[in-house]
């Protein structure tokens, strides 16, 4: 089962480190307050798996979001910066990787676990930002 595979990302983690996220907001088209605000945040991601769904908390002094999805299924997604996307998340190689598609645009944001430090690739064009989490 897929989502047993997922299992490797649950738990709760702290952002540490960001690298080129303010590059990567502006690629997403996010306006200049609202980078800011982003660049100055240090959100806390929670993963969860239950049955086949895996769920996404992020919550931050900025703004609390949540997605339930279950792994090789398309699902409407609306992000943080308020995009409607089209979605699939998957677990490819140990890593989750996870696709929105909107407006003819691409970005992905894939995961990956080294003990108790997750990696977080934001990638979308030629801008490729890294987020550095570690495991409460």
């Amino acid at each position: 089962m897929a989502a047993e595979q997922a299992k490797a990302f649950t738990g709760t983690w702290n952002l540490k480190e960001s690298v080129k996220f303010d590059e990567y907001m502006q690629k997403l088209g996010v306006g200049f307050a609202t980078r800011q605000m982003g660049n100055v945040t240090k959100p806390t991601t929670i993963i969860s798996v239950d049955g086949d769904k895996v769920t996404v908390k992020t919550q931050s002094a900025l703004k609390n979001t949540e997605v339930s999805f279950k792994l090789d299924e398309e699902f409407d997604e609306t992000t943080a910066d308020n995009r409607k996307v089209k979605s699939l998340v998957k677990v490819d190689g140990g890593k989750l990787v996870h696709v929105q598609k909107w407006d003819g645009k691409e970005t992905s944001l894939v995961r990956s676990v080294d003990g108790k430090a997750l990696t977080l690739t934001l990638t979308m064009d030629d801008v490729v930002s890294t987020r550095h989490y570690v495991k409460e």
